[in-house]
């Protein structure tokens, strides 16, 4: 009996068996933690820095020596082919401006201020070709208008008085030698100055001088009763018809005009009305004081409208010169020894490019090597992306004749 129970219980143990080791492992693994899923990969920080001081590095987070409070540099972030990454909300907290750069002429149009005075090439001047006494003006204030052949001045000349004495006296001979004086006489008359005009108003010895063209009596440098010597001047007659503008231009802008610039001029006391002319010469000379050189332009026919030693306004347009990649000057990061500005690439990347400059006008500047006509380029905030492209190596490799600008030449 206690054989058979025994059997038994053996045969029921062996059927429970299995079912008891699923129970068991069941227990077993719901009483264990669950397996750790794998840690996502944690961003560390190469070092902790101040944008405004890019060239401070801190091992930890704190404030900078300004004061401000430090920001991680991840290694994420680093730079690629010597760029530096973004991202646009960082972009719009530094106010980042872009412009695409144009390949254009450089509008050079300046302005400069100016004087008029008279065009000395049409003065005559009236002087004493002997030694004489002035003994009658018929002009007796300056800027007086005569007419060609008018009467300005009687003089009276011992020289002259012998000269016409010595004429008249072979004037009614009929010989051949006293021929041969009078041509002599005539001849010495002309020697000392006097014309056939002079010759008819000649009457006791006294003779009268006669306004050479037509214009105004600009100088008057005698008085009734004055004596002049030989060669002594008298007045001066301008025709008056045209003038010189004399433009003060900045000696760094003055290489961009030549002869033939076209040139407007204003004035002041005539507003709405303007005078086109031309550069008729750059002067050589320099003025040390204002560091200014004179340009003249020629304005002709212009009349009484005109009046010397008005001030007037010259604008000058300076023919165009060739097409060059544009960029507008706050886009210009100088260092001291070059000159870059930063590109804008795709997926909020930023690049720095050394660029050759040439000449500016109106807050735009030439760039002669670095850029070509298309790009787009960063005109605002552009300090501290390139603070981090110094930072992150992206200008490591701009050494002599390695830069950018050799391979991007326009």
């Amino acid at each position: 009996m206690t054989t058979s129970t025994n059997r038994v219980a053996l045969v029921l143990f062996a059927i429970a068996l299995p079912t008891i080791g699923i129970a068991v492992g069941y227990r077993w693994g719901h009483a264990q933690p669950p397996p750790a899923a794998p840690a996502a990969a944690e961003r560390k920080p190469l070092y902790w820095y101040d944008p405004m001081v890019p060239n401070e590095h801190y091992d930890k987070p704190g404030l900078s020596s300004m004061g401000m409070k430090t920001q991680p540099k991840y290694a994420d972030e680093a730079s690629s082919e010597g760029s530096v990454r973004v991202d646009a909300r960082t972009q719009q907290n530094l106010g980042v401006r872009t412009a695409v750069v144009e390949r254009r002429a450089l509008a050079q149009d300046l302005s400069a201020p100016a004087t008029i005075a008279w065009d000395p090439r049409e003065a005559s001047v009236v002087s004493a070709r002997v030694d004489a006494i002035v003994t009658h003006l018929h002009v007796r204030a300056p800027y007086t208008r005569v007419t060609a052949g008018q009467p300005l001045a009687d003089v009276l000349a011992p020289q002259w008085t012998s000269a016409l004495a010595e004429q008249a006296a072979l004037a009614h001979a009929h010989s051949d030698e006293a021929k041969e004086l009078q041509g002599a006489a005539a001849q010495r008359l002309h020697v000392l100055g006097l014309t056939d005009a002079d010759l008819h108003s000649a009457r006791g010895g006294t003779i009268t001088l006669h306004a050479p063209s037509s214009g105004i009596v600009t100088t008057l440098d005698v008085r009734e009763g004055q004596r002049v010597i030989a060669g002594q001047t008298l007045m001066t007659v301008n025709a008056g018809t045209g003038v010189w503008v004399e433009a003060s231009v900045p000696q760094g802008l003055a290489g961009r005009l030549q002869a033939g610039t076209p040139a407007t001029v204003t004035l002041d006391a005539q507003p709405g009305r303007s005078f086109p002319g031309s550069v008729e010469a750059v002067l050589p000379d320099i003025d040390p004081a204002s560091r200014t050189q004179r340009v003249r332009i020629a304005l002709a026919h212009v009349g009484d409208v005109l009046s010397p030693g008005q001030f007037a306004h010259v604008h000058f347009a300076p023919v165009s010169s060739e097409a060059l990649p544009l960029v507008p000057d706050e886009a210009l990061v100088a260092t001291g020894t070059q000159t870059r500005v930063i590109v804008a690439g795709g997926d909020g990347r930023f690049h720095p490019v050394v660029v050759t400059t040439g000449r500016s006008a109106g807050g735009m500047t030439e760039v002669l090597s670095g850029l070509r006509g298309g790009d787009r380029i960063v005109v605002s905030g552009q300090f501290l992306i390139d603070s981090e492209a110094s930072l992150n190596g992206g200008l490591d490799r701009f050494g002599p004749g390695t830069d950018d600008a050799s391979k991007a030449s326009p």
